[in-house]
Order: C-alpha cells, then sequence, then structure tokens
C-alpha cells in the first residue's frame, strides 16, 4: 500500500450514507451523502457513485461502516448481512455481498461504531492509544472497542448499549424506551429515551434542565463497567447527545467518584480531560474509518 492509492468508504447509517473516495483525512477526492430510502434504491446510488472509479482500477477495496445489528461471522451463510434491525425494510439485506458483486472490488464491513472507533484510533483523539474504546451516544447507542488496531468481534459485535446501568426509579421513574430490554443504558440515555421521557429532543432542552444530571450517571454507570471490564487507555464519547459539551465535566466527575480511587491509573486521577473526551474527527469519524478498515483488508 502507498500514499498513492484511492480507496472507498462508505458510513452507512440509518438516515444517511456517506460516501469517501481517497486515503486519509488529508486526502479526499470526493464525497456525497445519499438518504437512506430502500435497500434497492439507497444501495443503488451507493454504486452508481463508485462505478466510475472501481471499472477504472482506480479503488483498492472498499470499507463499510454500516448500521445494524450485522452478521460478521465470516464462516455464516448471510455474513455481511443485516439482521435483526427495527428498519423493517433492511432485515436481511445483503450489503456486503449487493455491492461487492456491483463493483468487483475487494470489500470489507463491520459495525458503523467498530469503523469509526478505527477512525479515531488511525488518524483522531485515540491514536497511538490502544486499547481504546468508541461510543456513540445519540439515536442509539453502541461501542467500539479497538485492541491491537483491530476491533473487537467475538460471538458478534458487542452491544454495548444493552448493558445494564444502576437505575433509581425514586428519581427518575421512566421505564425505558429499548423494545427488548426496557431500561438498559440504550433504553435510559439515548435520543429517543430523552424526546420519549421529557417531550422534546436533546438538542432543544437547555443545559440547566436538571435530567442532564440523570443523563452524565448513566453515561458514567455504564463507562465505569467498561473501564474495570475493558481498561481502556483512551474512552471518546461521540454522538449528537455528546456533542452538548457541558456534559463532559459532568461524566468524567461522576466516573471518578463512581470508581472511588479503586484503579489507581494516572491517566484518571491526573489527566482524566484527556482520558474521556469527543473525536477528534468529529462527524467524519466513520467515513474515514471506512477508508481505515478498506486500508486494512489490503494490508
Amino acid at each position: 500500500m502507498n500514499n498513492s492509492q484511492l480507496f472507498g468508504g462508505i458510513e452507512a447509517g440509518g438516515t444517511k450514507i456517506i460516501c469517501i473516495v481517497g486515503s486519509g483525512p488529508d486526502h479526499i477526492l470526493e464525497r456525497i451523502r445519499i438518504d437512506t430510502t430502500t435497500p434497492e434504491e439507497t444501495l443503488q446510488n451507493v454504486i452508481q457513485f463508485f462505478q466510475p472509479y472501481t471499472s477504472a482500477g482506480k479503488i483498492a477495496s472498499i470499507g463499510i461502516g454500516c448500521f445494524g445489528p450485522l452478521d460478521l461471522d465470516p464462516n455464516s451463510p448471510t455474513y455481511g448481512f443485516i439482521a435483526s434491525t427495527p428498519k423493517m425494510r433492511w432485515r436481511g439485506t445483503d450489503v456486503l455481498g449487493i455491492l461487492q458483486r456491483a463493483l468487483k472490488v475487494k470489500t470489507a464491513i463491520d459495525t458503523d461504531v467498530n469503523v469509526a472507533a478505527l477512525g479515531e484510533s488511525r488518524w483522531g483523539a485515540s491514536q497511538g492509544c490502544d486499547p481504546a474504546l468508541y461510543m456513540t451516544i445519540g439515536t442509539g447507542i453502541g461501542g467500539g472497542y479497538i485492541k491491537d488496531g483491530q476491533a473487537l468481534i467475538g460471538m458478534q459485535h458487542p452491544e454495548m448499549g444493552h448493558i445494564q446501568v444502576l437505575h433509581d426509579l425514586k428519581r427518575d421513574p421512566f421505564p425505558g424506551a429499548c423494545p427488548f430490554h426496557g431500561d438498559c443504558f440504550e433504553g435510559l440515555a439515548s435520543g429517543p429515551a430523552i424526546e420519549k421521557r421529557l417531550g422534546a429532543r436533546g438538542e432543544t432542552i437547555r443545559a440547566d434542565n436538571p435530567y442532564w444530571d440523570i443523563e452524565a450517571d448513566y453515561i458514567a454507570s455504564a463507562l465505569r463497567s467498561y473501564i474495570l471490564i475493558l481498561s481502556p487507555r483512551k474512552i471518546i464519547l461521540g454522538g449528537g447527545i455528546m456533542d452538548r459539551a457541558f456534559l463532559f465535566p459532568l461524566i468524567r466527575q461522576k466516573v471518578l467518584e463512581s470508581l472511588n480511587g479503586y484503579v489507581e491509573s494516572e491517566s484518571l486521577l491526573k489527566s482524566i480531560d484527556e482520558y474521556i473526551l469527543p473525536p477528534a474527527l468529529g462527524n467524519q469519524a466513520g467515513s474515514l474509518g471506512a477508508i481505515a478498515l478498506a486500508q486494512q483488508a489490503c494490508a
């Protein structure tokens, strides 16, 4: 692989898909946004964007970061398919196979959050910090864990948004919004959960609303578990909810209080502002992470 090689990146979200061609943050040749509609229409638009590059042999490989759940078992007959997503029209869609057959180029797929984690590890806020954890807190909640430069995938990809967090029903009687688990982390702290609880979208709720102290507690409760189990060297918090920058100091303080000195790491005790932080790549973490995944496929 050399610096002149081009790669394709696809950040496939539930409302939009970002397609880019380039080799890194400083070399993006082209970028487009495609609305996520039906699988047939959406993927055809993606194919039309990349075909001039692939037919001319200008792209070495393509990486896909896709909403899920996904089947990421290479030995499975449905490898690269979307599984039990609430987006009913997309259930059972062979995202990897459709794009690979049409574009005839080496193609790799992972979850959107794993790919964003990879992007931040390669070029962003967790560069040089391995292992590292990337969390997205927005429409859904998910996590990507990078160890030895690779995203963690086991029996399936981790579903970090569906762990249980401490839920004081007297303080917050909201039962949760997750259709599977009720008051799991995502069911309590995601954007839809906030809107269902308060009747307004998170970005419209004033910073002095007392609810934000509850939100920070849920996020800190989850981070305590991730720190104790995964021991990341860096935690990146992205997603729409974390655009509310005032949450970071609250979360950091609550993480320290929750751990209560048990983890004697200078990263936590002396430099927590540099340990729990926003993504350096901003809203490009997913698309650039897809480029990084494409580059791994050629390594």
